[in-house]
Order: structure tokens, then C-alpha cells, then sequence
């Protein structure tokens, strides 16, 4: 009889081990995930396989019934420029755009925009009623270009040096605080850069 009881009682243990397997998977999961949340890590700050590589080369459509260029990457050789990833219908892009507007008054570098899979009667609206900071906005309609750049959502910004390469990516909307202690400095090295 007791050799009955000890052979069903190890298929017992086996059960209770594969029904606490897939709950101590998730709670290891869980707390390496919350690690990384209470590290503490800027979250702007995505590293992109890109950084130090030429910016794609790019050559999009003028945003229609807008007096501007299209994004063409040729135009821009030689300039520092911002590359910012907005669409009409992303609420962080407009949280940005007065920091945009600012950074517009610096002519230093050139500020252009590829809007992001957007109608264009929409994103000339957007533009109508938050301002326009770019000086060349490329309508990236079906979103290509994007994933040429390692776009991950919208808003983000790229740092594009003198040389054409990219130097830095910001994910995210850009703050008043980001400006001024990610996205500036950025920019200054670029300036500087020969």
C-alpha cells in the first residue's frame, strides 16, 4: 500500500511544479522589468543603431499647399539639422511644439520636419494653429522613411552633424529641461565638429 501512495504523491509534485513554473517565470520577469524602470534610465534616450552612421538618404514630398521644400537629405550637406518626426494626430507632438517654436529662432541649424503618415489637409491645420518651426517638411505618407530612420513612434527628433551622419536621437517630446540638457548640447557638438 505504501508503495501506492508514494507513486501517485510524485505525480502530484510534478503538477504542483509545472502550475508554479509559469508563475515564478513571470514574477522573475516581472522584477527585471521593474529594475529597469526604477533604474533611474532616461527613457529618451533609446540607443540607435544609427548613431555615427549617414542619416538615410531621404528625398520626400512637400507637405501640398505648403509654401515649403520636401525633406531632401542633399539640401541639408554641410548644416547642422534637426529631423523631427511629427504627425497631426500624435497629442506629444503638439506638447512639443512650442519647445519647437523656440528652437526655431536659433539659425544655426536647420530645423525640418517628416511628417509621419498624416493627411495633409491635417497637418496643415496643425501647423495653422500651433505654428510652423521647419524650414522643409517631408510628407511621409505610408511611412517608409521612417522605418529608414529606426523611427519607433512619433514624436522624435534626430541630431543630423555637418558631415551627414547622425548624432543623436531623441525619443519622445522634447521638454523645455530636454532641450536644454540633451538636445543643446547635441547640437553644440555638432556645430563644433569640422
Amino acid at each position: 500500500m505504501s508503495g501506492e501512495s508514494t507513486e501517485t504523491a510524485t505525480p502530484a509534485r510534478w503538477r504542483r511544479l509545472f502550475v508554479l513554473l509559469p508563475l515564478l517565470v513571470f514574477l522573475g520577469l516581472a522584477g527585471l522589468f521593474l529594475s529597469q524602470l526604477l533604474s533611474g534610465r532616461d527613457v529618451s534616450e533609446v540607443p540607435s543603431a544609427l548613431i555615427g552612421l549617414p542619416a538615410p538618404q531621404t528625398n520626400l514630398p512637400p507637405l501640398e499647399g505648403s509654401a515649403l521644400p520636401g525633406l531632401d537629405s542633399k539640401a541639408f550637406a554641410g548644416k547642422v539639422t534637426l529631423v523631427n518626426v511629427f504627425a497631426s494626430w500624435c497629442a506629444p507632438c503638439r506638447d512639443e511644439h512650442p519647445v519647437l517654436l523656440a528652437l526655431s529662432k536659433d539659425k544655426r541649424f536647420v530645423l525640418a520636419a517628416l511628417n509621419y503618415k498624416d493627411e495633409p489637409a491635417n497637418a496643415r491645420r496643425f501647423l495653422g494653429e500651433v505654428g510652423n518651426p521647419y524650414q522643409a517638411i517631408g510628407v511621409d505618407e505610408a511611412g517608409r522613411a521612417a522605418i529608414d530612420w529606426g523611427v519607433y513612434g512619433v514624436p522624435e527628433t534626430f541630431v543630423v552633424g555637418k558631415d551627414g551622419k547622425i548624432a543623436y536621437k531623441h525619443v519622445g517630446p522634447i521638454t523645455a529641461e530636454s532641450a536644454e540638457t540633451l538636445l543643446l548640447p547635441q547640437i553644440e557638438k555638432a556645430l563644433a565638429a569640422h
